[in-house]
This record gives structure tokens, sequence and C-alpha cells, in this order.
């Protein structure tokens, strides 16, 4: 069965692996975008997540051309690395803005269609640093963390209209926003790894795939990792 899907964050990294994954198995795929252009052979809708309108014409757009919405892959995030102390309060507020609130956001616009179709599917993209902490990342760790409160609560508000609502946690995952982490770095969270290797994007989407599907049905409130053994007993 073909499903509307919307992916946010869809042009590039692990957004643009789920949606092509989603789109090869014959779903009707929406993304939507910031900056630049959308992705070739997949529906495209420019967005600014954190503007409630922008976000409300976009879900709109993506109704009209696919139907209801029945699968969202929540996936757009920003970093503004900085310790804390050195930190602009502007730059906090921005990533947890964007990450989390902007996310809920989106779910709110969208999880009504699902409620109504008694079917439906949540995918929240989080990170191995919500649990495992990151120096330097205060304000990320806390925006992603919180998506897996946040999550796990909607979790149970929509189960008994048989959405399931799911976190998934990458790790290093070969993306643009991880090119600046290089040299001692990167090596050392590569030995943090079990695998010892970054992961690609399409692992993480390939997971993400199975949580959008019906054998997935009995999966709820999940927080998974997909982190090749970073972060291993958080």
């Amino acid at each position: 069965m073909s499903r509307s899907v919307l992916v946010t964050g869809g042009n590039r990294g692990i957004g643009l692996a789920t949606a092509r994954a989603l789109a090869a198995q014959g779903d009707k795929v929406a993304v939507t975008y910031r900056t630049g252009e959308p992705p070739e052979g997949l529906f495209g809708v420019r967005c600014d997540i954190t503007d409630a309108e922008s976000v409300r014409r976009a879900v709109e757009e993506a109704r009209i051309q696919h139907g209801p919405l029945q699968v969202l892959v929540s996936n757009a995030g920003i970093t503004r690395d900085e310790l804390l102390v050195a930190m602009d309060e502007s730059d906090f507020r921005a990533v947890v803005e964007t990450n989390l609130l902007a996310a809920v956001g989106v779910v709110k616009e969208v999880v009504p269609d699902m409620i109504k179709a008694r079917w439906g599917r949540i995918v929240l993209v989080s990170s191995v640093s919500s649990l495992a902490g990151a120096p330097g990342q205060t304000n990320y760790a806390a925006s992603k963390a919180g998506l897996i409160g946040f999550g796990r609560s909607l979790a149970l508000e929509v189960g008994r209209r048989n959405v399931t609502v799911n976190i998934v946690t990458p790790g290093l995952i070969e993306t643009d926003m991880v090119k600046e982490v290089t040299g001692p770095r990167r090596d050392h969270l590569l030995s943090q790894t079990s695998l010892f290797r970054a992961g690609q994007p399409e692992e993480v989407a390939g997971v993400i795939r199975f949580l959008a599907s019906d054998d997935a049905s009995y999966v709820t409130a999940g927080v998974i990792p997909v982190t090749g053994g970073l972060g291993v007993g958080h």
C-alpha cells in the first residue's frame, strides 16, 4: 500500500536517505527543505519549521499532493556547538527551538490525520548525544533529549488510535552535520564504537523504514540506537 509520507529536512543527509528509501518502496513522499533545491524525483515543500504558518502551509501542500499524512519522519535539525560558558543564549535557544519545539509543531499539525484514520507512524530523529552527552553540545543534547520525553509521552496519548511513535538516536553518521568532526575528536568517537567506523545515512534510513512499516506494529515509545555501538549502556 502506498502511503502519504512527510520527511522534514529531507533534502540531504539522513532525511534524504530516508525519503528515497520510502519512495523506493512505493510511498508518496513529500520533503521539507529550508534552503537549496528540492531533491530530484521527490515532492519538495520549502518550509521554515520554526515558523508555525510555514509549517501549516507545508503540511497542507503535502496533503493536497498526496492525501492525509500517514507517516511523519521529523528529521530537521541544526547544531551550534560551543562550550556553555561561551555560548550565546541566542544559539542555545535557536537549537532548542529548531530541534525540539519545531518538531512538536510539525507533529501537532500532522497527528490529527493519523488519529482520524486510526493508523499512523511517527519517527523522531534524535541523537546519541541525547543520552550520552557531548562536550560543546549542551544545547543540542538538551533538544534531542527532549524529543525522547516528548515522543514517549505522545506514544501513550495516541496508541489507542493505532499510531506509533518511536525515536531513533543516530551516532556518528557521514552527513554534512559531522564534516567538522575531524582529527583526534573523530578518532576518539570512532574508538568508542563497536564497529570502528562511521555510519551511512542509508543505515539510519533502513531502521526508520522498518519503524514506519506494518512489521513494527507492536513497536512504540522505543528509543532505537543506530550508533555502531557508540554510547553503549545509555
